[in-house]
């Protein structure tokens, strides 16, 4: 048995080290550590409750507006306000637009890069991967980074800037679309999808969307031409199908609420369950290895059995604190990160874009995971089919704005309350947990999607989510640091500086 630290990764948002523990040229067993500590749900002690709207977006740079939603919908739960419809069209267009364009800067900014490497060059893919997907200089980012910064503009119409926008409010949001801005933003969204149309898929996203089982993706992407068809060519070389399966467990809290009382309906036209009061787009819930759940959020807990933290018992997020160790990290021996472990219902749960589709029900994913299980491949697959299926739906919330008509109702300051706010990020299920007093924060936490799927073991030594998925990763001789590993790691897309907070 010999030991692999691998670290610092690039191309990585935030810090991030894994150990691997090697036995006959696999990965026995896995501890993942997040070695940055930041301290923000302490900052949030004592403030006026309307300073989470300008402190917590600065926690990321990447999904600043969904830390911002997030702290905007526990405010609006512990007030128990409502937004105009305005406001709800705006507020999910907002969060949708940064959703995507961080869903493609995963694909071809972060994930790509890494099959460009020498590495692979005896693959007959190789050198063509390397033209149009190598860091810094490959073909493809002279077409991505001109469509995402236009996709972004969508983001200066309605929420005035990005990253760190105060626009969502717990009321709605602050910046009202006129007439004209709508055809603006219609405009915007026809050229984004000019470009993933041409690019991206080589078809059109109804057609995309349309896709059902693996064996008909397998067809659809044979001598096709965008980019998506490429990676799965070369996942079907590299069989990232047979790589990074975890607990095959999901947790979705549910993405892009509807009007109460809307028929919950997938982008595919196809009716879908969902467990929460007022439906969503992609539906709230839970999915046990194939059975489907509803989501009960008393079921949430964080242990800190192995993290840099004090503590003796698991608790509700409601009820937790962040206490860091304020002596030597040695004088906890059982630690390895300051990553908590966040449990639902005692038990390991993935979150992100697989996660959604496979509580949503969508069926190419469902499929894909029924045969492989949770994979890089299904990872990366429900990321780039939830861009072609969320596009369309943009279309119909913008058409669906009414100028004129109030985009955003005015917060009071409780004197004492409660709320969370359960939104979903590009990477996933995101948390926030407040607690007022005497118009005061006395208690704010939360979970990032990171935190669930790079968590450490908990008391019961149970792995989290990444640390299951690395283990039998095949590990050559004289590798410092295994392909497989970084594939399986990037197909996460984590987000370090998220997870400590």
């Amino acid at each position: 048995m010999t030991r692999l630290t691998i670290g610092p990764f690039n191309r990585v948002e935030g810090d991030l080290e894994v150990h691997l523990e090697v036995a006959d040229g696999r990965v026995a067993s896995a501890e993942v550590c997040s070695p940055l500590y930041r301290g923000f749900e302490h900052l949030m002690l004592t403030r006026h409750p309307l300073d989470a709207l300008v402190v917590v977006p600065r926690i990321c740079g990447i999904c600043s507006v969904a830390q911002s939603a997030a702290a905007a919908a526990a405010l609006a739960a512990a007030s128990g306000l409502a937004a105009p419809e305005n406001g709800r069209l705006a507020s999910n267009l907002i969060l949708a637009c940064e959703n995507l364009a961080d869903h493609l800067t995963h694909f071809y900014l972060y994930f790509m890069p890494d099959f460009a490497r020498p590495a692979y060059r005896r693959r007959a893919w190789h050198a063509a991967t390397e033209q149009r997907f190598k860091a810094s200089s490959g073909d493809a980012l002279r077409e991505f980074l001109p469509a995402r910064a236009e996709l972004l503009r969508i983001l200066g119409y309605l929420a005035g800037k990005w990253p760190h926008s105060l626009a969502l409010q717990p009321g709605g949001t602050t910046r009202a679309a006129t007439a004209t801005e709508k055809i603006r933003l219609l405009a915007l969204l026809r050229d984004f999808r000019g470009f993933l149309s041409s690019v991206v898929f080589a078809d059109s996203l109804e057609n995309v969307g349309a896709l059902r089982r693996p064996e008909e993706l397998a067809a659809w992407a044979k001598d096709r031409a965008g980019d998506l068809a490429r990676f799965l060519r070369i996942a079907d070389d590299l069989e990232l199908a047979q790589l990074g399966r975890a607990s095959d467990n999901f947790l979705s809290y549910g993405a892009y609420p509807q009007a109460p009382g809307a028929a919950a309906r997938r982008p595919d036209g196809i009716r879908n369950s969902d467990s929460s009061a007022a439906p969503h787009l992609f539906a709230r819930g839970v999915c046990w290895r194939g059975t489907q759940q509803a989501f009960d959020e008393e079921q949430i807990s964080e242990d800190v059995a192995h993290a840099w933290l004090l503590g003796d018992t698991a608790q509700h997020p409601a009820h937790g604190e962040t206490r860091p160790l304020l002596g030597e990290l040695t004088d906890k021996p059982t630690a390895y990160t300051w990553c908590k472990a966040p449990r639902y219902a005692g038990q390991v749960v993935e979150t992100g874009a697989l996660a959604r589709q496979m509580v949503a029900g969508q069926p190419l994913v469902r499929a894909l995971v029924a045969t492989t299980g949770g994979s890089v491949l299904a990872r990366v697959v429900a990321r780039l089919l939830e861009v072609a299926l969320l596009v369309p739906v943009m279309e119909n919330w913008v058409q669906a704005l009414t100028p004129g008509e109030p985009f955003c109702q005015q917060w009071r300051r409780p004197d004492q309350a409660s709320g969370s706010g359960l939104v979903e990020a590009a990477r996933g299920a995101l948390g926030h947990w407040l607690r007022i007093e005497r118009g005061r924060i006395v208690a704010y936490q939360i979970i990032a999607p990171t935190t669930w799927n790079f968590s450490p073991r908990d008391a019961q030594q149970v792995p989290g989510a990444l640390e299951q998925a690395l283990v039998g990763l095949p590990v050559e001789p004289g590798e410092s640091a295994p392909l497989s590993v970084q594939h399986v790691v990037r197909s996460f897309d984590p987000c370090m500086v998220c997870t400590v907070h």
